[in-house]
């Protein structure tokens, strides 16, 4: 069954979700903002594929150890990722119920639709709401690819049928690099989600010559850029979270950033 969804508002989004009775929707912990009051709630460390959805009995002792211990890896996982470690649950009881949910940054939502053939990945924190069939995990890019890149370590990962409703920073705009001649580059603070088969990827910007060393020093871009390569749906946001802090701290007095940017910026993340 189709997840019955409407995204209201402009600069600061919420999603309106209608339950039919029976029907549950999850999402992170602090993404919820309200609900009728035939809608019950349930905080649990189990992502849906992994216990959240109850299950019959079986197994007995062992399988219940089974069933623990994959909740505690599942939990320990996104908590080392830096997500909340849990998930409350809704679900609609004696007729049709409503749930709010909005993200944690003024900027847009969308809803995404799975079928089952292609996983989203998205960046962390993206994630919102979704339905009980689909499963919400954590994927770790190369090593490589993560310590190069800053952002892009560490991803949301989609799977199974169903709707998923993630959130991000300023407007959104939706490209696909195959009418870009296969490949975009592009901030790695922009990087909102990206379809299953889309390469991701970080790269230098530039050599270590005289123009590589003016754009990393005074270009505002550091070292890298994201690269996205093949035929499929991308998802880039207007504001990355880290322009947003420094425009923060320098209306509070503290630049941080300083006046060329780059390799100059101060910003820990």
């Amino acid at each position: 069954m189709t997840l019955q969804q409407e995204i209201v508002g402009n600069a600061m989004q919420m999603a309106v979700v209608n339950l039919s009775p029976g029907q549950t929707v999850y999402c992170e912990a602090g993404k919820f903002l309200f609900k009728t009051t035939n809608v019950t709630m349930e905080t649990r460390l189990s992502g849906p594929s992994n216990g959240g959805q109850p299950q019959g009995g079986g197994g007995g002792m062992g399988g219940m150890l089974r069933q623990a211990m994959g909740t505690a890896m599942q939990a320990g996982q996104r908590m080392l990722a830096g997500e909340s470690m849990a998930f409350q649950y809704f679900s609609a009881q004696g007729g049709e119920g409503t749930v709010g949910f909005a993200g944690v940054l003024p900027g847009e939502m969308r809803a995404l639709e799975l079928d089952g053939t292609r996983a989203w990945f998205a960046e962390k924190d993206a994630f919102v709401a979704a339905e009980s069939t689909v499963d919400f995990g954590i994927a770790f890019q190369g090593g490589r690819t993560g310590m190069s890149g800053g952002e892009g370590f560490i991803l949301e990962k989609f799977t199974g049928r169903g709707t998923v409703i993630i959130a991000g920073a300023g407007n959104f705009i939706d490209l696909d690099p195959a009418d870009f001649g296969g490949r975009i580059e592009v901030d790695t603070g922009c990087v909102v989600a990206f379809e299953e088969g889309i390469q991701y990827g970080v790269q230098r910007i530039g050599g270590l010559n005289r123009q590589g060393l003016m754009n990393a020093v005074f270009g505002g871009e550091g070292l890298s850029l994201a690269t996205l390569e093949g035929n499929g749906r991308v998802i880039l946001q207007s504001l990355t979270i880290e322009s947003l802090a420094n425009a923060l701290k320098k209306a509070q007095g503290g630049d941080k950033q300083g006046p060329t940017g780059g390799l100059f910026s101060t910003h820990s993340g």
